[in-house]
């Protein structure tokens, strides 16, 4: 019986040690809680392309609302004051705070 109780031990340090020599390389990823720097959206990225997307607003010949910039767009979730943040037009990357496409909308107040 103590023969038993042992051998059940040994195995299960032996499985545990496994599984968590397994996970340690990821362990670093889950536990620092930041996440990968996203790629910018590039102006002649095709849905940029579309959607008329200038990193700079102010160079924008087919934006009409001269207020109109991604910081102030309903799509933009990124922090207020911050140079760039995700859009939710153009999943996974970033745009500039100060630019601006055809898909804006005023961010209500």
């Amino acid at each position: 019986m103590a023969d038993q109780i042992l051998d059940n031990s040994r195995r299960r340090f032996i499985k545990l040690t496994a599984v968590g020599l397994a996970a340690a390389p990821f362990a670093n990823a889950l536990l620092s809680g930041t996440a990968n720097a996203a790629d910018m959206v590039s102006e002649t990225d095709p849905q940029a392309a579309a959607l008329g997307y200038a990193p700079d607003a102010t160079k924008s010949d087919k934006r009409k609302d001269a207020t109109a910039f991604c910081h102030n767009c309903a799509l933009y979730t990124g922090k207020a004051g911050d140079a760039e943040g995700p859009c939710a037009i153009f999943q996974g990357k970033l745009v500039h705070a100060n630019g601006w496409c055809t898909a804006w909308s005023k961010k209500a107040a």
